[in-house]
């Protein structure tokens, strides 16, 4: 997804065990409630699947679809709308670099007829909302066709840049000309508009798939000298964006906080002394070449969101356990740890018993304050904020929001 599919894969990617590994980090000390938290909410627009609700609304329809969404952060006292403005190597502005997102008309390319990041702006500042833009670097799309691309789309008019994986289009990070293309595309929306944050989601070189190979052996004969091996290239390449787009952010609009939402296990402490008490089939480090422990302890990024999308007690990944491998990453360095929470699978006939339990999250954020690391949550999504289907973001908001609150500084 776009986060249907990231979804999806917390799910399929806990279906490798290994064997079970010993707990890795101690709690912090305990605090009392933070005189700041983040309190945020996901709004998705890969495949619709949260906003618009459905691709060629009118321009009017959109609106008050988006201000709903708004509205009912604001009603259920959260502090951030973390909006999707680059689902698929396209835009929710006017850009320069590549074409209007098909998720708004249904034909790639196609002016909406009004410009929702600059509304989104707009509006959620008016109700004391910060906005925080969330764009994807790497996807092109959810197919394998180009030629169902825009006719302008940079994708085509630059073939080499492009590989097709598990019946997707990715542009390949292992060339300087994509890397400095898609920094540029995606900054050009900080430059426009007083946006309050710049966020990735989990996708960095693509899940993997089985049976198939990621084909950069062009980019790695010329790029990769001097590393051990492609894995470490692959790193490499993903630390430089990391690190480019965070010096970029802050020269281009000062006070931007910039953060990334992984996948919530780095490493299993089976593969790695140093990793969590899990044993998910996915591991960040290996699989999607994102070093995101580093990047928290070096102080790249300002803030990171795990998505600790699984219940407290859950063998293969337990949410009792990774929030204090997480807090224990974060002890000391300059980024701030909020925690990704799936409230998306409250509610779900298809997730375990945890989650037809309305208290399943309320009991998430109270082992959080158990750590002084934990400076907020982030919520998935906004479509799930809405129908609440079991009660359990009114729990959240009964239990633990009991009065407004900003956002950490």
């Amino acid at each position: 997804m776009g986060r249907v599919s990231r979804r999806a894969f917390a799910v399929a990617a806990l279906s490798a065990f290994a064997m079970t590994p010993t707990a890795s980090a101690a709690p912090g000390r305990r605090g009392g409630a933070p005189a700041s938290e983040m309190r945020g909410v996901w709004l998705a627009t890969v495949a619709n699947r949260d906003w618009p609700s459905k691709p060629g609304l009118s321009a009017s329809q959109q609106r008050a679809e988006l201000l709903t969404h708004l509205d009912t952060a604001v009603r259920n006292r959260l502090n951030t709308v973390v909006f999707q403005v680059r689902p698929t190597a396209d835009a929710l502005w006017p850009s320069p670099y590549e074409p209007w997102s098909q998720y708004l008309t249904g034909t790639q390319g196609k002016d909406p007829g009004w410009d929702p990041l600059g509304t989104a702006v707009e509006e959620a500042h008016a109700r004391g909302l910060k906005l925080h833009a969330w764009f994807n670097p790497y996807r092109v799309a959810a197919h394998a066709d180009p030629t169902r691309l825009a006719a302008s789309h940079p994708a085509r008019r630059n073939p080499d840049w492009v590989v097709a994986y598990g019946g997707k289009l990715f542009y390949n990070p292992g060339l300087p000309e994509v890397r400095a293309f898609v920094e540029d595309a995606m900054l050009d929306a900080v430059a426009r508009y007083p946006v309050d944050g710049v966020h990735f989601d989990d996708y960095f070189y693509p899940y993997p798939v089985a049976g198939e190979t990621f084909d950069d052996d062009d980019a790695y004969e010329e790029h990769g000298g001097g590393f051990p091996d492609r894995a470490a290239w692959r790193r490499d390449n993903i630390d430089r964006l990391v690190r480019e787009t965070a010096d970029r952010v802050k020269e281009i609009r000062p006070g931007v906080r910039f953060g990334i939402s992984p996948f919530g296990v780095w490493r299993n402490a089976s593969t790695d002394p140093a990793g969590s008490d899990s044993r998910a089939g996915v591991e960040t480090y290996d699989d999607l070449h994102a070093d995101t422990r580093k990047w928290v302890r070096e102080g790249w990024i300002d803030y990171i969101v795990p998505q600790l999308y699984w219940n407290i007690g859950f063998a293969a990944a337990d949410y009792a356990k990774l929030l204090p491998w997480w807090a224990e990453v974060a002890r000391g360095s300059s980024t701030q740890l909020y925690v990704g929470e799936a409230l998306y699978k409250a509610g779900d006939p298809a997730q375990p018993a945890a989650w037809q339990e309305p208290s399943e999250l309320s009991r998430h954020l109270a082992l959080a304050k158990e750590y002084t690391q934990v400076r907020g949550h982030v919520f998935f999504a906004a479509r799930d904020v809405a129908a609440d289907r079991v009660g359990a973001m009114a729990r959240v908001v009964a239990d633990h929001y009991g009065q407004p609150a900003d956002p950490p500084r």
